[in-house]
């Protein structure tokens, strides 16, 4: 639970900073630009080679990529029946279809589930949305922050995303059944661990929630969809259609009701898709997905 509290703390530190103007104007992109070249390569690299891969794995497998394509599908045809603008669309496709299923996940499934729990998190997490961040959400942010597309540029940015790199080069050495040497483990860990703590508080740092915002109605309709209607898909593709049991099934759709991924809401600052509201996202989806999970805890039994 101390990664809970950490979550909280590091959120709360970046509003006060940005109250009292501690930290400059631009420091929230600084941390942001380290979460992305250092911070989320340094987890790919301890956690995909050590990923052993089989046929039980395909359920949490899919909870990242089902969920982006529920989310595209969902904010493609309610943005174009609505009037969405692009960047308002690729700003909610991205918020509700990448999950936290790290940084809130592990710590809120070892606390359900026990350390036997994180063997299935980490599927959905390094295979599932981080690789799902790593491509499709890239895809989409490039995609949806201009409007004239070019395929070649697209191509390449995921090409140079750090992460990405970073996992294909974990994946080789997966399918090579080799790792790094133990002092290197040690220090990807390490580095690893700063994500959630950087990234959190840069979330605080740019935090402003306006009462009379015109962000609430499609904050509102976001969060729905991400905490009650995702993991409601899942409830019953999972456990009534597929008539899955067991942990593997309940630490899958458990995850798919995480809060919005904060690495998703980096990518909507990095590319101009509405950051305000992805901050707003973030800094009420977090704290509000704890009593949703707990929802979605004990309906699962």
């Amino acid at each position: 639970m101390d990664s809970i509290l950490l979550l909280f703390l590091c959120l709360i530190s970046g509003v006060i900073l940005r109250r009292f103007k501690t930290f400059p104007p631009n420091a929230h992109l600084v941390l942001n630009q380290f979460v992305i070249y250092f911070s989320l390569p340094a987890v790919a690299l301890y956690y995909i080679p050590k990923i052993r891969i089989s046929s039980e794995l395909l359920y949490p497998l899919g909870v990242g990529w089902l969920s982006f394509a529920l989310s595209f599908a969902f904010f493609f045809l309610i943005g174009k029946w609505l009037g969405f603008s692009k960047k308002l669309t690729g700003c909610l496709v991205l918020m509700c279809g990448l999950g936290n299923t790290s940084f809130v996940g592990f710590p809120i499934i070892e606390a359900l589930y026990g350390k036997e729990g994180l063997k299935t998190a980490i599927i959905v997490d390094q295979p599932g949305s981080f690789m799902v961040m790593a491509t499709l959400g890239i895809l989409v942010a490039s995609v949806y922050s201009s409007g004239n597309v070019s395929w070649n540029a697209v191509g390449s940015r995921i090409l140079k995303f750090p992460p990405f790199l970073a996992f294909v080069v974990g994946l080789t050495l997966n399918i090579l059944s080799v790792d790094f040497p133990e002092i290197f483990q040690s220090a990807f860990q390490k580095l690893g661990n700063t994500v959630s703590p950087l990234a959190l508080v840069a979330v605080g740092l740019q935090l402003n929630i306006q009462r009379r915002s015109s962000h609430w109605g499609v904050l509102s309709l976001g969060l729905v969809f991400k905490l009650m209607l995702m993991p409601l898909f899942f409830y019953l593709l999972y456990y009534k259609i597929c008539g899955g049991t067991g942990q593997t099934i309940g630490v899958s759709v458990i995850e798919s009701a995480m809060a919005p991924m904060i690495t998703a809401g980096v990518l909507c600052h990095q590319y101009g898709l509405k950051p305000k509201l992805a901050s707003m996202m973030l800094g009420i989806g977090i704290p509000l997905s704890l009593l949703t999970v707990a929802f979605w805890y004990f309906l699962i039994g």
